[in-house]
This record gives C-alpha cells, sequence and structure tokens, in this order.
C-alpha cells in the first residue's frame, strides 16, 4: 500500500487548562485543529508529547535513536475529543508516548460520523500531524479505543492495517447493523439505535445501498485484512447483560481475523456459552489462563497469529494497565 501523506494544517494552539481533568498531576493536553485532506474542513485533535518528541528528524543519528512511540486514543461512541480518557493518558506519560487523542468527527449521531470515510481519514490526518510535527517512531504507532472508540480501532485496523503498529480493543461493536438490531425492544429503536439511524438515515435491510455503508462502516466486513497486523480484544463477559455491547460483538470481530489467516474459529456453540451461561463447558488450555496484569479472571483467550481475543470477568470496561502493556511488546513497521 503506497502511503499518502495527507496535507495537514496546523491553524491554531490554546491552551488546554481549562478544560476538566480527573487527575490533576496529568500534564496538560494541547488542542489544535488540522485539515482535513478529504473535505477540507477544521477538526479538533488533542496531545502531549514528552520533551524528546520534540528532537528533530534531521539532526542525527542519535536523534533519529531518540524517535518516541505514538499513542492514538480513541474516545467512545457518545462523546468526542475532549472526553477525559485521563487513566489511558497516564499510562502513555508513564511510558513516554506521545499521546494523540483525535475527534473523527464527534459522537455517533451525524452522517460523517460512525466511522465513515470522513472520520476515518480524520484518524489518518491526525496520524499524519503527529508525524510531522514529532519524531515519531514509525514502527510503534499504537492504535487503542473503548466501546464506541473500540468499533473505531478494530474498523480503522480493518481499512489501514499498514498504518498501525499494533491495535487493542475493548468492548467494541463490530457489525453496526447486528447492534441496531440488539437496541431494539419491541421492534422499536432505543438510544443507541436511535443514535445509529441519525447516522446511516435508515436501519438496515432497508436498501443495498444503506447495507453496503452499514458494511462499510462495520469491522467484521474488514478484519480479514490484519493477516499480520497484531489485534487485541477484550470483552467483559456481563456486557450486554448489563452493558451495551453483547460479547459476540467481539468474538465475531476475532473470527473474522482468524479466518483471514487460516487459524481456528470459535465455534458457534462457545460463543453461545458464554451469552447464555457466561462460561465455557469445555474451555482450552488457554482459556484457563492467569493475567497478572489483567487481574481477572479469563473464561476465553484465543490466538491467531499475532492477534488474540480475552473474555475477561468484568462488564463494559477497559484495563488501560494491561492493554498498553501489551501495545508495548509489539514493533512493526507501518506504511
Amino acid at each position: 500500500m503506497k502511503r499518502i501523506v495527507a496535507p495537514v494544517l496546523l491553524l491554531f494552539i490554546v491552551n488546554a487548562a481549562a478544560l476538566v481533568k480527573a487527575d490533576e498531576s496529568l500534564p496538560e493536553l494541547t488542542t489544535v485543529k488540522i485539515t482535513s485532506s478529504l473535505d477540507g474542513t477544521e477538526q479538533p485533535i488533542r496531545y502531549w508529547a514528552p520533551a524528546e518528541a520534540f528532537a528533530s528528524t534531521q539532526q542525527s543519528d542519535s536523534a533519529a535513536q531518540r524517535a518516541v512511540p505514538l499513542f492514538v486514543f480513541l474516545h467512545s461512541w457518545s462523546s468526542d475529543y475532549r472526553q477525559d480518557n485521563g487513566k489511558w493518558q497516564k499510562e502513555a506519560v508513564k511510558r513516554g508516548w506521545i499521546y494523540l487523542h483525535p475527534d473523527f468527527r464527534g459522537m455517533n449521531n451525524t452522517p460523517k460520523a460512525c466511522g465513515s470515510p470522513l472520520a476515518r481519514q480524520d484518524i489518518l490526518d491526525a496520524i499524519d500531524f503527529a508525524s510531522i510535527t514529532f519524531n515519531v517512531d514509525s514502527s510503534r504507532i499504537y492504535l487503542a479505543g473503548v466501546s464506541g472508540g473500540g468499533h473505531m480501532a478494530m474498523l480503522m485496523a480493518g481499512h489501514h492495517p499498514k498504518r498501525f503498529s499494533a491495535v487493542s480493543a475493548w468492548v467494541g461493536i463490530s457489525d453496526v447493523g447486528e447492534w441496531y438490531k440488539f437496541h431494539l425492544k419491541d421492534g422499536k429503536p432505543q438510544k443507541y439505535a436511535q443514535m445509529i439511524l441519525k447516522c446511516f438515515g435508515e436501519p438496515p435491510g432497508t436498501s443495498k445501498q444503506i447495507d453496503a455503508d452499514y458494511q462499510d462502516r462495520s469491522p467484521v466486513f474488514h478484519l480479514h485484512n490484519v493477516r499480520d497486523l497484531p489485534v487485541d480484544i477484550y470483552a467483559g463477559v456481563n456486557d450486554g447483560h448489563t452493558g451495551s455491547v453483547p460479547v459476540n460483538q467481539s468474538l465475531d470481530a476475532y473470527n473474522m481475523i482468524a479466518e483471514g489467516n487460516r487459524c481456528p474459529v470459535i465455534s458457534p456453540n462457545e460463543i453461545e456459552e458464554l451469552w447464555n451461561d457466561r462460561k465455557l463447558s469445555d474451555p482450552d488450555r488457554s482459556d484457563k489462563e492467569v493475567d497478572a496484569l489483567l487481574g481477572r479472571q479469563i473464561y476465553l483467550r484465543r490466538t491467531a497469529r499475532t492477534s488474540r481475543v480475552t473474555i475477561f470477568e468484568g462488564g463494559h470496561e477497559s484495563i488501560p494497565e494491561a492493554a498498553c502493556e501489551w501495545l508495548s511488546v509489539h514493533e512493526r513497521l507501518t506504511k
């Protein structure tokens, strides 16, 4: 895949001190606006970078050795770039990573949001901005997100696998059409289904054109493309019962990666057991792993080449330390 560097224009920088932070010990985020390379609109992002990230890539070989990992974190379904994700920023600061928090058209309640081509390009433009502005280690460009951010992380992995070194997706939506149906009650769209209608205009099944749009924005139809891109997928076993995204959304996503790599998939019976019984009647050895960083009981853990999926004791949540530790061990040159 040939990389085309988008023309990104830095329009302004503002002090982010007025924005409320849950953890006052964290460094302030800087807000900038960049120009979308698709429609020319101004799109906001927030970031923090360690001092060494400002070293010029044109200095010396020793300066190049100080290239810094870039950590792109994606806001959730009903939020935007102003969302407080301090616990994820904390991990980036602790590890000396550049922390990048793009907007990608804000919350998912307009046609330009919800994984549209414009929203996907906003993330690529943000990465190009960071690559121009900082001394980024192109072999350590990491992407992560939770819930709606998990949806977008998986979607970017499927559409643009060569742009990332590793991806961590937590409790994400992989099939928007099926998730719409999950949020119908007595045939009537509830909160998230209503938001989906604001993005697509019509429910899935209305026409071939509408269905093609749902598929374009649903990771499950693209994750077979990831191949050797490491993708780590997590979901709490209680999600969908006490949360908004059932575990099959994560399991189906993993199966598409496994199929693309010609690896064994999770069986329909296993998926049904995890949903109905919240455990497996005949778990594999890998399903019994103990993960000290995760700190939760594991009900399923499977691996397909460089990717894996984990169903753990919990709900609609994430564990940033476990995610970032996994990301940190991966190096893969991006293009």
